[in-house]
């Protein structure tokens, strides 16, 4: 058996060795910029998911105005993780089954119909911006 065994990995390395008095001694050594660089990953891709609900919701959205559509941009803070329209009749129009005779799309529950449609295209597009960057 080697002295010594490394396994080493982006978040750090593992190493074991025999000590002078023949017993094994583990250790693991962080990788100093781990955390902060998939934090920042991290973050980036939440950014990203954040927008872009923002922005495949609004077809899906029922539009008189279109403040419904303005107070999810007011009401979201971008990385966040949580995307809020906070007009008064936001509620009332999203759980809605009314049709809307102007555009078959747009109507209550929009989020859970556009995420059937764009789901994967929005975790891929994620993916690629959290692997930028990592590399």
């Amino acid at each position: 058996m080697k002295d010594e065994i490394k396994i080493e990995t982006p978040r750090g390395v593992v190493s074991t060795k025999i000590n002078q008095n023949g017993k094994m001694v583990a250790a693991l050594t962080w990788n100093p910029g781990f955390g902060p660089q998939y934090t920042k990953a991290l973050q980036t891709a939440q950014d990203y998911v954040d927008s872009e609900v923002l922005r495949l919701n609004s077809p899906y959205i029922p539009i008189q105005t279109g403040m419904l559509i303005k107070s999810g941009i007011l009401g979201t803070e971008i990385g966040s993780g949580e995307v809020q329209y906070i007009a008064p009749h936001a509620i009332p129009q999203y759980y809605s089954n009314e049709g809307r005779i102007y555009d078959p799309q747009r109507g209550g529950q929009w989020f859970e119909r556009m995420k059937a449609d764009h789901k994967e295209e929005i975790l891929r597009g994620a993916a690629v911006r959290a692997k930028e960057e990592i590399k």
